[in-house]
């Protein structure tokens, strides 16, 4: 039997516990800040951000950056890219609304260049 004042061996076939991926970790935090502070946190936040944003830089940093986020994908994608994501959004949006849908918005449209017209 070991004393107090005898150290005990330390077993060299334990295997360590992995850390996780940063990834995994940052899930993790990620998860816990959700749960601590709500789902509209991330919103919240990003929202404050983006105000700050604009104040420091103005509202054409955004135009700029949009910019150039819409040349790199050209650039990766390539034009008719873009020519199928537009018939994409617009067939999901013909089967999720009903028959009468672009004529409304066709008349709400309409109506706005009518007024733009006399002011």
């Amino acid at each position: 039997m070991l004393s107090d004042e005898e150290e005990k061996p330390i077993p060299t076939n334990v295997e360590k516990p992995e850390e996780p991926s940063s990834m995994e970790a940052g899930r993790r935090g990620g998860h816990t800040i959700r749960e601590k502070y709500g789902d509209d946190y991330y919103q919240r936040i990003g929202k404050k951000g983006g105000m700050v944003l604009k104040e420091r830089r103005g509202s054409e940093y955004y135009r700029t950056i949009a910019q150039k986020g819409g040349k790199a994908n050209v650039n990766k994608y390539g034009p008719d890219h873009f020519s199928e994501m537009g018939k994409k959004g617009g067939n999901t949006t013909k089967q999720r609304q009903d028959p009468d849908f672009y004529s409304r918005i066709g008349k709400i449209g309409g109506a706005a260049r009518r007024h733009k017209k006399t002011t």
